[in-house]
């Protein structure tokens, strides 16, 4: 079932308004506290939405309020079934201390059309549109992905650009591309912007890969299926805790890969508002007492977009 393009305004305002709640704490030192403004927002704002909605890829469980929990029902129950993913500060340290990046993050589909998973890690590659989808795959090499997409592109390893979480799991995968001579785009955190970076060549970003979250994964899959662009997902269960909750979710092939489709399938909206400025879209300000935020959101049966819009500051 396809979505009413009237939710789109909806989502946005969302997102909007649960960045402006924790624009007062940025740059402030304690990403809890801004993480709670912007959760307690969304929640409060989606509970209005004359919606049947149900929270399948949050924040965390149920016994860990004020997070938006998995299984949690949010709106007034009169209207569409639909599944959410939520991430209200994606880039909880970039909001912290005020560094590019931080987003307020939500997609919706269609009840049964989103992937329901428990909050866990997951191994992730992107690439953009315009490389054949034989091209890369989760289980090829470092090396023979590059490659394979230096001599699609027409280009030498010299001028790829990867974008990957800067953390300590990635050590070989970093050493392995600086030994290719291929550009690095290390970020610190906020990997569903860092996979949206392979959505336009003016990002000059080739590919997105690596080890981030899984919630993170399932929001950038729906908006890359929009742009059409490619993605690949295998969650990650370490602990017996995370391997009980995949299986209690129906999940018994545990190192199945994902592709794209079998994440999100048919109509999706996806909502992204800058809480600081980023590359994908710019941070909230406060002028003439109005806050003013931009937001890229995608529809795939119909647009992708950006939007400004201003708030009151009450």
């Amino acid at each position: 079932m396809d979505l009413d393009k009237k939710l789109i305004d909806n989502f946005v305002n969302i997102t909007s308004k649960a960045a402006i709640a924790c624009h007062k704490y940025i740059g402030k030192n304690d990403k809890i506290i801004a993480d709670k403004a912007a959760t307690d927002n969304m929640r409060d704002n989606l509970n209005k939405l004359n919606i049947d909605g149900k929270v399948v890829i949050g924040e965390g469980e149920l016994d860990e309020a004020p997070m938006l929990y998995i299984g949690e029902k949010l709106g007034t129950g009169i209207g569409p079934k639909i599944d959410i993913a939520v991430d209200p500060l994606e880039g909880t340290n970039f909001a912290a201390k005020n560094l590019p990046g931080a987003l307020s993050v939500i997609a919706i589909t269609s009840e049964g059309n989103l992937f329901h998973a428990p909050e866990t890690y997951m191994n992730k590659l992107a690439v953009g549109k315009d490389i054949p989808k034989d091209a890369t795959d989760l289980d090829f090499t470092i090396e023979k992905n590059i490659k394979n997409i230096a001599d699609f592109k027409n280009k030498n390893l010299s001028d790829i650009t990867a974008c990957i979480l800067d953390r300590p799991r990635h050590k070989k995968i970093i050493e392995d591309l600086k030994k290719m001579k291929v550009n690095l785009k290390l970020i610190s955190d906020g990997d569903v912007s860092g996979a949206l970076l392979v959505t336009d060549d003016k990002y000059k970003v080739d590919i997105f890969l690596g080890i981030g979250g899984g919630p993170e994964g399932v929001l950038a899959a729906s908006a890359l299926d929009a742009y059409e662009c490619k993605f690949q997902g295998r969650f990650l269960f370490k602990t017996k805790e995370d391997i009980f909750r995949a299986k209690k979710m129906g999940i018994n092939d545990l190192d199945k890969k994902y592709e794209l489709n079998e994440i999100v399938k048919g109509d999706s909206i996806f909502c992204a508002t800058g809480i600081t400025r980023g590359d994908l879209v710019k941070g909230v300000t406060l002028e003439n007492n109005k806050y003013i935020t931009e937001t890229l959101f995608t529809h795939k049966k119909s647009i992708i977009k950006k939007v400004k819009k201003e708030f009151p500051n009450t």
